[in-house]
């Protein structure tokens, strides 16, 4: 079994790096991405991007994030809540 340790300083985690960016992205209104797009802004691979996006559609409550279709790659759906 593998934990996985947090470190111990005030940086924000990627998790909330990504959230806090969709945020102030689709502050005016929703946003329609691909993680590919937006990896080089957030400093996170798309691949990161993808996962924690499922994790923000279940988590957070600041945005709503829905997955809204795929064409070569998963495109994103974000609105303010």
């Amino acid at each position: 079994m593998s934990t996985t340790v947090q470190p111990s300083t005030d940086e924000p985690s990627k998790e909330e790096r990504l959230a806090a960016f969709l945020k102030e992205k689709a502050n005016n209104g929703e946003l329609y991405f691909k993680s590919k797009f937006i990896a080089d802004e957030v400093g996170l691979s798309p691949k990161e991007i993808g996962a924690l996006m499922v994790k923000l559609k279940e988590s957070a409550s600041e945005i709503e994030v829905e997955k809204w279709s795929y064409t070569s790659a998963t495109t994103w759906r974000v609105e303010p809540a």
